[in-house]
């Protein structure tokens, strides 16, 4: 999953802060529980912080019992290189989009990969929707399908 290819820039400072060894990928249980468990933000400067504040906001947010292990942080990253894509980002853009807004890297190539990898599910769905009859299913799919390869 795409997910597991994203890692935090500032990874070593948030371990700092922390007091405990964390990896650096950003959507791994511990890194999720830390940020989400009252980490002291104002300790970082104002652009860290606004990077940290952004990813809390925009992936961690879910009404789930199991927060922030509940699998929503990871869906919402995806959905949310899909919609970078959609809306006409190539994967070299997205890639800095994502450092420059939540401080993630991740390598462009990972980005082309995924964004490959999600137009074969589609077509599959598409092409299950068009043997089953469900004509609207099979349309947005293949919508999205021309919006990613665009």
């Amino acid at each position: 999953m795409i997910a597991d290819r994203a890692r935090f820039r500032i990874a070593k400072r948030i371990e700092r802060l922390a007091g405990y060894r964390l990896p650096d990928r950003a959507f791994n249980g511990t890194m999720l529980e830390t940020l989400s468990s009252g980490i002291n933000y104002d300790a970082f400067d104002f652009a860290i912080r606004e990077q940290l504040l952004a990813f809390f906001n925009d992936f961690l947010r879910c009404t789930c019992r199991d927060s922030p292990l509940c699998g929503c942080p990871e869906k919402k990253f995806a959905k949310k290189i899909l919609e970078l894509r959609e809306n006409g980002l190539d994967h070299r853009q997205i890639s800095a989009f994502l450092s420059d807004e939540y401080g993630i890297e991740i390598f462009p190539a990972d980005v082309l990969s995924f964004l490959e990898d999600s137009v074969h599910v589609l077509e599959a769905i598409s092409d299950i929707s068009h043997l089953k009859g469900r004509a609207a299913l099979a349309k947005k799919t293949d919508d999205h399908i021309r919006l990613i390869e665009r």
